[in-house]
């Protein structure tokens, strides 16, 4: 169980990001967080794998205090915890295998990593991911020359060369179209269901939220303002994560 404990985040300009957000995710639930653009969710993302460094509170997976732990010990726990980046965060110039390889570097050496010195074993399973999400036939295109949808597949690819026991997706789909975003939620959505692994993803849109989505949090000028069931959101509750002035679209 992921368990987060009255987390805060003060960056060093006075802003608060998070102010004493606390929440459970049990293993294997797919738990979606929504606010508006600046209402803390890539803080709070960014706080679970130490990306980012909370000021106050603690974060417990698994009994284990992710907040008090070495750098040797983060390298460990970054092991099991695959990262999906709204910008994709590839190497554009690099080969779609070279960055689906990078999963593995929790694993490797990293000298062996610097020369792209992969065993056979790993590159083997990359090729496996990269059939999963429909491009194995790209293994061998730079980076760059993909849409973006293919782009955001080959850092679903990435993350699940890590074989994590959770996925942390930021705004996986914001910067695709509404076709693209389903398409890529329901590979989200097989991890979580066929793999097990436990999905904390931030969203803008309420209809992918009621779609893919067990339970959510909403966050609001970093204050945990909902936590519940999808259903749950009734025009009062969307009130008080959007904002009085907005408007339910569908």
């Amino acid at each position: 169980m992921l368990r987060v404990e009255h987390l805060t985040k003060v960056y060093d300009d006075g802003t608060v990001a998070l102010d004493d957000v606390s929440f459970d995710v049990q293993n294997g639930e797919f738990l979606a967080v929504i606010g508006l653009s600046g209402s803390g969710k890539s803080t709070l993302l960014r706080c679970i794998n130490r990306l980012i460094d909370p000021t106050e509170g603690r974060i417990l997976w698994n009994d284990e205090d992710i907040t008090a732990a070495s750098q040797e010990d983060m390298r460990r726990i970054r092991r099991r915890i695959g990262m999906v980046f709204q910008h994709f965060n590839l190497v554009h110039r690099s080969k779609v295998i070279t960055n689906v390889l990078a999963g593995r570097l929790g694993y490797t050496s990293p000298l062996l990593a610097i020369a792209n010195r992969f065993s056979k074993a790993d590159r083997k399973q990359a090729m496996v991911q990269l059939e999963r999400v429909g491009l194995e036939s790209k293994f061998a295109n730079r980076a760059e020359v993909l849409s973006g949808g293919q782009q955001q597949r080959v850092g679903i690819a990435r993350a699940m060369m890590q074989e994590p026991e959770m996925i942390l997706a930021d705004e996986p789909v914001a910067s695709l179209d509404p076709v693209l975003a389903h398409s890529i939620m329901q590979y989200l959505e097989d991890i979580n269901q066929n793999d097990g692994a436990t999905v904390v993803c931030s969203l803008h849109f309420l209809d992918l939220v009621h779609r893919y989505a067990q339970r959510v949090i909403a966050l609001n000028e970093g204050k945990l303002v909902f936590e519940g069931s999808p259903v749950e959101i009734d025009d009062a509750r969307f009130k008080d994560i959007y904002g009085k002035e907005a408007e339910r679209v569908g």
